[in-house]
């Protein structure tokens, strides 16, 4: 079967994208997948040993393994879900002025500028218990202080944080998604009577599922993956209360010199955040779908 001008000409412009993923992708990804399979130290680096699976048999045996998976896996539930809440929320009603003062877009947009690192940095300095600003006053105005970074709020600090910093990427995906409706829709709906809410609900939503499916996939997957806000914030924390799966993957790695435990840790974390990813696909294909029978 003889290809078209078009195809061959398509497989020309994606040729370098295949070289670039095959040069600095694959070798990489095959070392990865040698060293989870051996049993490797930095002294033996060079010369693993092959071991098969066991490295993966003694991840999966770990409690802390399992701990650090849990609390990856709520703190990446609950902050896309709270991120992707507050970005719509944002989006719907700061659309009117957004699009009058394109300017506010830019100051909604700061806390992303900055790095994930600096922000845990600048939070643990603002909610240190003994030196921070923000427990003195609490202390000095109301005579008490919560301990925001124990191991009893630690958490939640964590998911304010991480919600603070990374709402304005939702609502950014969402004010675009928004402002792409076209504006017949909502007259037309309006002129058959229909209320702000029912526009809302009934036209504007659905038509923005496939944004919301997409957001909600890309920030589980960074919330389930972080590693900068934590570890710069709290690190494990006190008694591991806050070693998210990226921490837990760290301190084998340099603090404890498992580097096939660690590697072995990496890709089941990878495998689950493609899971997370084609599931999100796949739910936009099926909204897509559904849309144009409609």
């Amino acid at each position: 079967m003889h290809s078209t001008p078009q195809q061959r000409e398509g497989r020309l412009l994606l040729a370098p994208l295949v070289a670039f993923l095959i040069v600095f992708l694959s070798f990489p990804a095959l070392v990865d997948i040698v060293y989870a399979l051996s049993d490797v130290t930095f002294q033996t680096m060079r010369a693993p040993q092959i071991v098969g699976f066991r490295n993966f048999g003694v991840v999966l045996a770990d409690p802390e393994f399992w701990a650090a998976c849990w609390f990856s896996l709520r703190f990446g539930v609950l902050t896309a879900i709270i991120e992707c809440g507050l970005g719509l929320a944002l989006a719907i009603f700061l659309s009117p002025i957004v699009s009058r003062h394109g300017w506010t877009l830019a100051l909604i947009m700061l806390p992303m500028m900055v790095a994930p690192s600096m922000v845990g940095l600048m939070y643990r300095l603002v909610l240190h218990e003994f030196a921070g600003p923000l427990p003195h006053y609490l202390t000095l105005w109301f005579g008490t202080s919560p301990a925001f970074l124990d191991a009893n709020n630690a958490f939640w600090t964590l998911v304010v944080v991480e919600v603070l910093q990374w709402t304005p990427f939702a609502f950014l995906l969402f004010h675009v998604a928004y402002i792409s409706i076209p504006a017949e829709i909502r007259e037309a709906a309006a002129m058959d009577r229909a209320t702000a809410w029912k526009i809302l609900w009934r036209i504007e939503l659905p038509m923005m599922k496939a944004t919301i499916a997409i957001a909600l996939g890309i920030r589980f997957i960074d919330g389930f993956r972080v590693f900068d806000n934590v570890f710069g914030l709290t690190g494990a924390g006190a008694g591991g209360s806050t070693m998210s799966l990226s921490i837990y993957i760290y301190q084998s790695f340099f603090k404890g010199g498992q580097i096939g435990q660690a590697v072995a840790a990496s890709v089941l974390m990878f495998l689950a955040s493609l899971v997370v990813l084609y599931g999100a696909a796949v739910l936009k294909a099926q909204l897509d779908r559904r849309r144009m029978a409609a």
